[in-house]
């Protein structure tokens, strides 16, 4: 029985040996790949604070192309810190395995070794009392048989509660393995975005230089046309959106109930790291007639081309589409007050289709420059009243009436 013992003990200690010197390589690589991952973040969040400067200066060619040029240095830095944490990943998702690999092995030799007590009780309970004296040749010897017994009876008791220990881990490890895979996925379906995205920022560029021809003046000229065309599009927006009220025929009509006094803040922005730039209402940009001579409905936030948006709130896609003006387009309702969000100028979506429940902070996109935009943020609207309609083969959803200022409800 000694020997039976002291096999499953030495079984334990091996298996732990081994799996160690496998996961100690692993745990020297991971930590590796985070250092190098916060350095290339840093450097990407350098490149989006220049990106912010430049933006912030007065629009000249010259700064609009030094903007690009950091933009693709910062997306190229996101896509390597991408690729490093899949790295990361995949290592952490064969470390998961091979810890359950290990975790169902010993779980398999405990029950070996449980089996094998219990055919050695089941063995002693069936001797009567007089047979088991009669085996032994003195008192003594019956003593420490009874001892052993006992002492197998504690061992088995023992390898039990190790076996539901181990079950709980190899649980746990089974639930980490998913929210890995699961992270695999969201962190290749990023960098596909952020692939993306640089290829539209590099071309985007070339057809900006080719159609100056590097010229200041042709620039300007360039960008009086944008906002002459920006305000045509709002002017000719309003008369759609009266003809909608006035005939109610929506598509999807959203009202808010009960709405909680302003400075409830129930929402988050929708970038993780983020400058703002356009707030709400009549802004300057708003007053020089960019939006029909109306205020500009929402907030503008912007995070880098390609960067992940998130959903503000918990909430449900109750819309998406393109419409010329803000290009891709995500709406997402939000109990329990029934407010709707809308995200707008996307560079792509996340693959979630219209009735999908998402979460506060989940991916629904990727910020871009789509429609009419003249560089890359997310437009941010939130609605008490909200509504879409369908003019020309495009989605489009109300602007001059029902949204609320974002900022009077986000944390």
């Amino acid at each position: 029985m000694r020997k039976l013992i002291t096999i499953i003990v030495v079984l334990s200690v091996s298996l732990q040996f081994v799996s160690f010197g496998a996961s100690a390589a692993n745990e020297d690589r991971i930590a590796e790949l985070r250092k190098q991952i916060d350095e290339l973040e840093h450097q990407a969040e350098q490149y989006r604070d220049s990106i912010a400067e430049e933006r912030a200066k007065a629009q000249t060619l010259k700064t609009e192309i030094a903007a690009i040029k950091n933009e693709i240095a910062r997306l190229e830095t996101q896509i390597t810190v991408t690729a490093k944490k899949i790295d990361k990943t995949k290592i952490e998702i064969t470390d998961t395995e091979g810890s359950i690999s290990d975790t169902q092995e010993t779980i398999n030799r405990r029950r070996e070794a449980i089996s094998n007590l219990l055919v050695f009780l089941s063995q002693r309970d069936s001797e009567n009392l007089v047979t088991t004296l009669v085996k032994n040749d003195t008192l003594s010897n019956f003593l420490a048989q009874a001892q052993q017994v006992d002492n197998v009876n504690n061992q088995l008791l023992n390898l039990i509660a190790d076996l539901k220990h181990k079950k709980a881990q190899l649980e746990d490890a089974k639930n980490s393995l998913e929210g890995k895979k699961s992270t695999l996925i969201s962190l290749n379906q990023e960098n596909s975005a952020k692939k993306s995205s640089l290829l539209d920022v590099k071309s985007n560029r070339d057809t900006l230089l080719t159609r100056t021809k590097g010229q200041e003046a042709e620039y300007q000229k360039m960008l009086a046309e944008v906002e002459k065309r920006k305000t045509q599009f709002f002017i000719e927006l309003q008369r759609l959106e009266n003809q909608i009220i006035l005939g109610g025929t929506y598509i999807v009509h959203v009202t808010a109930t009960n709405i909680p006094p302003r400075g409830t803040k129930i929402f988050s922005y929708p970038h993780e790291s983020y400058r703002l730039t356009q707030g709400y209402g009549m802004t300057k940009y708003a007053k020089r007639g960019a939006y029909g001579g109306a205020p500009h409905n929402g907030i503008d936030v912007a995070g880098g081309f390609g960067a992940a948006v998130r959903s503000i709130g918990d909430g449900e896609i109750i819309a998406n589409g393109f419409n010329s003006g803000f290009g891709n387009w995500v709406a997402i309702k939000h109990p329990p007050y029934n407010f709707v969000s809308v995200y707008g100028h996307l560079s792509a979506f996340a693959p979630l289709p219209v009735s999908t429940t998402v979460a506060k902070g989940q991916v629904i996109g990727y910020e871009g420059s789509t429609g009419n935009s003249t560089g890359p943020h997310v437009h941010l609207s939130l609605y008490k009243d909200f509504f879409t309609y369908e003019k020309s083969k495009q989605l489009y959803f109300n602007y001059f009436e029902g949204s609320v200022n974002p900022q009077d409800y986000i944390q």
